[in-house]
Parts: structure tokens; C-alpha cells; sequence
């Protein structure tokens, strides 16, 4: 059963059972409405709600989103635990989350672990909370608190439960308190509705909606639900919850909403193959060669993880700069309050650093992170294999080299696996796994296994230059480059592409992380580029007059002392004087023509990644772009957006972009494809090919 009960003399016990995280759905809700009626026919003074399993419930069941709504409704059954005669506490432990935090504020009483995560996600999935979380949460705990958890999304544990009021009591053991509060005590909680609405200060709305337009830029449902925390400072209980139910079912069928649905399964379904499991062994020591930015980040993230750390450098200096980098994290991580004194003196004393390949030979995985050269990278190779076990997966960290060529210097191939941390690595939540042609089972689960111990998201792509996002944003800048020729500038590109959701456009990103890193790797393509590609060569320029972005003062922009950004006209002249000269009649560019431009791109280059099999389904390319390259969340990631399009339509604008330029804009196989079969390319396979 869904919801099972129990007699136990005047009191009744109710658990939620619906594992793994009890989502509450039509057979729950039905289940607690049936509990609710026996509890009253029994003449029960309490009954006591537990959920059974990790949490008590971690919000309704997603999966019935896509669906018109089936009674009984949430609502209407928390009303009726709320109504009961018979008062209800909830004993709240792991994850109270959505309808599981509403299912609690419609309880009498609430007892929590001190580790309970209680919150409102909803936003996150384009919505608001649809059965009384606006309503009865601000009667509860004030709408100051109320705006700093519904709007955001964001948990929070027992304790702080506790200190605003959303909960009772904090217990070891909830369901054991439950049973012994005093009768007086719980005849004096009252429920929720009638509690007073409180008085509402305006200047907290302010806040909120700044905060919301700042952090989660684009999104209906933040300001959705601020709207109707408002409504819960003036309208009674009854008409509060009609207005946010029907706020609630219209979000629901939003695209918003169903765009976010879909990056959350897309998440939710990234993980390790079945036939890998077995290999899936769990990396408890490890090295990192090279304590630059980037290997002192993988450290770190490691080192948060709990495991023990070797980080190798080429000499005293090195393990110098090494020490000072991994201390600037763990100095960071303590101002920011992610981690305390005990666990920055863990971190150092898991950590060792050594100049000798031989201090590597106890380890469960070496991670080269040197410098993108490919020679350099082989010469680090080669030392590994000599000193490590040959049970010892090696794995490099590239964001481009061919990793079956970094693997043929190898004497067992099979053992080297690609991972492509993206940067700060101990923040970015995305790792691409490499599968190379040799990788064995063995290394690739332990890409896998990486991606599990540090709590990111795992991605396998095949090998080519750039792997899967690199791929794509190489041809996102080729595009913006070829507008800038044509007759844009930086500004208007940015500008275009942070109004349709990117923190960021391609040229304020290319300042900050340095113009000298994307032309390192052009100088690296020289050999190799189609001589018939129209190569645009502004941003080469900005590199030889020394404007390497916000590191140098200068680059697309130019920058004060204290990192503010501006309009350089320098760069405006540089762009219509390179144009001149290679006879461009520059033309007019709207803030949508950008957008289509830009993303068009990304989506047939994506579509031809699919059909090469560098990326297996459509969603991988999804959760890529947004976890790796800041597409926005809330569209979906790039190939869901391209399937809103419409195949159709995307074949009919690469036509016309074909025309102008038939060797760039070709159209993908896999969009001419699922265009003949009137499929969308989330429904494509590489078998269809």
C-alpha cells in the first residue's frame, strides 16, 4: 500500500510508502484521505505522519505533470487533514520537499531531524507551490521568511526549520517524540488557517523581485509565486489557495515549465550504464598531476569529497604555487561558509605534495591535468604508467586533444578514460566522460564513479575536437565572429544573447576567461583548417596588440581598475577597418536575427554531433550546454529548444542561411532526417542513420 495505518490504543500511525522518495501521487493522496477518515470514525487523539525509507516526502510525483489532474487533489486533502478533528503531526526526516512541506504545514504539529531538508522547490521546475505552501507558509513563519524560501526554491535543515518557526520541535528521533508531546501542548497548536495573515512589508517584496530577476533571470514562476505571497497578506485562506491553484495549473502546461521538467528527467537519467556497474569501483586515493588552476580545483573538489590527495608538480616551485592555490580554495570555502575550520584542516592534512612519480604508486586513479599540449600531456602519460599498479585507471583532462592518440603512447591503452572538468572544477556540476576507441568498461565506470564522488553530472562524449560543448561553442563563436565581420558589434551580440538567457554573451566571456586560451587553440587547428572557410581573424588582432581580456585591462571591452566593463570604440573601428579591407558590405543585425543566428548554429552543429555519435541522445547535448555553457535552464537546453522550433522550421532557416554560405551552413543529416520522418529530435537515434 501507499499509505499504510495502524492502531495503537488512542493513537494512529500513518506512513507514506511509495519508494524510492515517497512522491506523492493519485494512490498517496487517496491513501491519506482514507487514513483521515479512519482516524476520525476511531476516535484517535493524534495521529502521528511518518514517511517510510531516506525522507518523509520529496514532493508530488513529477511524472503526472503531463497529465490533466486526478482526484483527489492535493488541496483538497490537506484541507481535510487540516479540518480533522483528530490533529495530525508530521515527523519529518531527509528530504520534506514541495507537496511533502505542504503535506506538513497542514499538520497541527511538526517534529524534524535536525537534517531534515524542508523546502518549496517548486520554482526550480517552472512552477509554485499548488496546494497551500503560499498561503499557509507565510501564516506560519512571516512573510519575510516565507519570500526567502518560495521564491528561491532553496531548502533549508531542522534547525532552521525550527528557529523561524516552520517546525515544533528538532529530535533525534521525530516519530518517538511525536507519540510522547503532551496532550495540553498539542490541544494548544492550532492549525495553520487560522493563524493571522500577518502584516507584509513592502520593502521585502522589493528585495525579493530584485533577487529573482538577478538569479534566476527569465523565469515566469519566481515572480509568480512573490505575487502570490502578497495575495496571502490580504485574502482570506479559502480565496488565497483558489488564485494559487490556478496560477499552480497554469504554470504547469507552460513551456517554461515543461522545458524545466525536461533538463530535471534529463539529470535525473544521467548515470551509470548497467553493464558498468559492476566495474563501478569507487576512487578513495588519487593523483592529480599538475596543481595549476585547474588541477588545484580537482584537488579541491576531491579533497571536499574526503578523499586523500597527491598532488605532483615538476619542482619545488611548482609544489609552491601548487600549496598556494589549493589554500586560496579552502581559505575561499571558509569565507563563504561551505566549509569550517575542522573540515579546512581536513582538507590539509588529506593533502600531499611531491615532485616524484614514485610517491604515486598506492593510488586508485591518476588524473593528468598539465597543459592543453599534447606532447606534454603524452611525456606525463608515459611517467604515470611506469610507476602505477596496471590495475590503476589513468585518466587525462583535455578540452580538445584527440584522447586516442594521448592513449596510443600508452603500453595498455584500454586503462586511460577522458575527463573534461570544466571550470572552477570544484563548482561546475558537468563532467564529460571521453570514451575513447580502446577505453575499457573498467575506466570508463571509473568516469562514472568520479562523477558520483564529487556530485556532478555525467555526460559520455566520443572523441573529436572538442568533444561535445567545446564542439558546439567553437561553432556558437564562429557565427557570433562572422556577424561581427558582417556588421555587428561585441555589445550588440552580448546583448542579444543576455536577453534570451545567457548570463553572459560570447564576447564578455571570452574577457574573462582570456582571448589568449581560444587562440592557442586556433594556432593549434592551423594545420588542419578547411582553406574554403571563411576565417575571421578580429579576434587575432585583439591578441597581438596585447588585449587579452579582463586579466590585461583590455579586450573586447575595456576595464577599469575595479573590473568595470566598457564600450572600447577602438574595437568598433578595429572590426569596420578588417571588414573594409576584405571588401564587406556590413549590414543591419536585430536582436533577434543574433539570436537565431547564434543558436541555429549550435543546433545543426549539435545535430551533426548526434548523427557522428560524438553525443548519444539529444538530452546529453542538453544537459551539456546548460550545465557546461550556460544555456538557459529554463528554455530546456539547446536540443529541446530546437524541438519547440520544429524540425521543419530549423531545415527552412539553415536553408535560406545556406544560400549566403553553402559550406557552413549546411544542414545536419539528422535534421533533414527527422524532418522526412516527422520525428523531433529527441526521438532520433544513432541507429537511425
Amino acid at each position: 500500500m501507499s499509505v499504510s495505518w495502524q492502531k495503537d490504543g488512542i493513537y494512529g500511525f500513518v506512513v507514506l510508502n511509495n519508494p524510492p522518495v515517497n512522491a506523492i501521487n493519485c494512490n498517496i493522496r487517496q491513501g491519506l484521505l482514507d487514513a483521515a477518515d479512519w482516524a476520525t470514525s476511531e476516535g484517535l487523539e493524534r495521529v502521528i505522519l511518518s514517511g517510510k525509507g531516506s525522507c518523509f516526502a520529496a514532493g508530488a510525483d513529477t511524472k503526472e505533470f503531463d497529465f490533466a489532474p486526478v482526484a483527489p487533489h492535493l488541496p483538497d486533502v490537506l484541507n481535510c487533514i487540516e479540518s480533522s478533528t483528530v490533529p495530525w503531526i508530521a515527523a519529518l526526516h531527509g528530504a520534506v520537499l514541495g507537496g511533502g512541506a505542504e503535506l506538513a504545514l497542514a499538520c497541527r504539529y511538526r517534529v524534524a531531524r535536525v537534517d531534515a531538508s524542508i523546502g518549496f522547490p517548486e520554482v526550480i521546475l517552472g512552477l509554485v507551490p499548488g496546494a497551500g505552501g503560499t498561503q499557509r507558509l507565510p501564516r506560519l513563519v512571516g512573510f519575510r521568511e516565507a519570500l526567502k524560501l518560495v521564491p528561491t526554491g532553496k531548502p533549508i535543515n531542522g534547525k532552521q526549520a525550527n528557529d523561524i518557526g516552520l517546525v515544533d520541535e528538532v529530535a533525534d528521533d521525530p516519530l518517538g517524540f511525536a507519540a510522547m508531546i503532551d496532550d495540553e501542548r498539542l490541544k494548544m497548536a492550532v492549525p495553520t488557517k487560522e493563524l493571522n495573515n500577518g502584516e507584509a512589508d513592502e520593502t521585502h517584496y522589493e528585495s525579493a523581485i530584485a533577487v529573482a530577476k538577478k538569479r534566476m533571470r527569465g523565469q515566469i514562476a519566481p515572480l509568480k509565486a512573490i505575487d502570490l505571497l502578497r495575495v496571502a497578506g490580504v485574502e482570506t485562506l479559502e480565496s488565497g489557495m483558489k488564485l494559487e491553484r490556478k496560477v499552480f495549473l497554469d504554470l504547469r502546461q507552460s513551456n517554461q515549465a515543461r522545458a524545466l521538467r525536461h533538463i530535471f528527467f534529463a539529470e535525473r537519467g544521467a548515470k551509470i550504464p548497467s553493464d558498468l556497474k559492476p566495474e563501478m569501483k569507487t576512487p578513495n586515493q588519487l593523483a592529480i598531476i599538475g596543481g595549476g588552476t585547474m588541477g588545484a580545483a580537482i584537488a579541491y573538489a576531491f579533497l571536499n569529497s574526503g578523499a586523500e590527495v597527491v598532488v605532483l608538480e615538476t619542482d619545488v616551485d611548482g609544489m609552491a604555487r601548487a600549496s598556494a592555490n589549493i589554500e586560496t580554495l579552502i581559505s575561499a570555502g571558509l569565507s563563504s561558509g561551505r566549509i569550517d575550520e575542522n573540515a579546512a584542516n581536513a582538507h590539509r592534512n588529506q593533502l600531499t605534495l611531491t615532485t616524484d612519480y614514485q610517491d604515486l604508486g598506492g593510488v586508485d586513479l591518476a588524473i593528468e591535468a598539465v597543459f592543453e599540449d599534447g606532447s606534454v600531456k603524452k611525456n606525463v602519460l608515459r611517467s604515470l604508467e611506469a610507476v602505477l599498479r596496471s590495475d590503476v585507471v589513468i585518466a587525462t583532462n583535455t578540452s580538445y586533444l584527440d584522447v586516442n592518440k594521448l592513449a596510443g603512447v600508452l603500453a595498455d591503452p584500454s586503462r586511460l578514460v577522458g575527463l573534461h572538468f570544466f571550470a572552477p572544477a570544484h563548482i561546475m556540476k558537468l563532467l564529460e566522460i571521453i570514451k575513447g576507441e580502446m577505453a575499457s568498461p573498467k575506466a570508463l565506470a571509473m568516469g562514472y564513479a568520479v562523477a558520483k564522488r564529487l556530485g556532478k553530472i555525467p555526460v559520455v562524449a566520443g572523441v573529436c575536437d572538442g568533444f561535445i560543448g567545446n564542439r558546439i561553442l567553437a561553432r556558437y563563436r564562429e557565427a557570433a565572429d562572422t556577424m561581427l565581420m558582417d556588421g555587428c558589434t561585441p555589445w550588440d551580440i552580448d546583448e542579444a544573447m543576455v536577453d534570451f538567457g545567457y548570463a553572459m554573451g560570447p564576447y564578455e566571456a571570452q574577457d574573462l576567461s582570456g582571448l589568449d586560451i581560444a587562440y592557442a587553440n586556433r594556432r593549434r587547428q592551423d594545420d588542419t583548417r578547411d582553406p574554403a572557410r571563411r576565417y575571421i581573424p578580429i579576434a587575432d588582432h585583439l591578441v597581438t596588440a596585447g588585449r587579452l581580456g579582463r586579466k590585461t585591462g583590455a579586450g573586447w571591452y575595456q576595464y577599469t581598475a575595479n573590473g568595470v566593463k566598457d564600450i572600447d570604440p577602438v574595437i568598433e573601428a578595429m572590426i569596420t577597418e578588417t571588414a573594409t579591407s576584405a571588401n564587406v558590405n556590413r549590414r543591419i543585425f536585430t536582436p533577434t536575427d543574433i539570436q537565431n543566428r547564434l543558436v541555429l548554429a549550435m543546433i545543426n552543429e549539435a545535430a551533426n554531433i548526434l548523427f557522428d555519435g560524438i553525443a548519444a541522445t539529444a538530452s546529453d547535448v542538453d544537459i551539456v550546454l546548460v550545465h557546461g555553457y550556460g544555456f538557459p535552464r529554463w528554455r530546456g537546453g539547446l536540443m529541446h529548444y530546437a524541438d519547440q522550433i520544429g524540425v521543419d522550421r530549423l531545415l527552412s532557416m539553415l536553408r535560406m542561411c545556406e544560400a549566403e554560405d553553402p559550406l557552413v551552413w549546411r544542414p545536419s543529416p539528422v535534421i533533414i532526417g527527422c524532418a522526412d520522418a516527422k520525428i523531433s529530435l529527441a526521438d532520433w537515434h544513432f541507429q537511425d542513420c
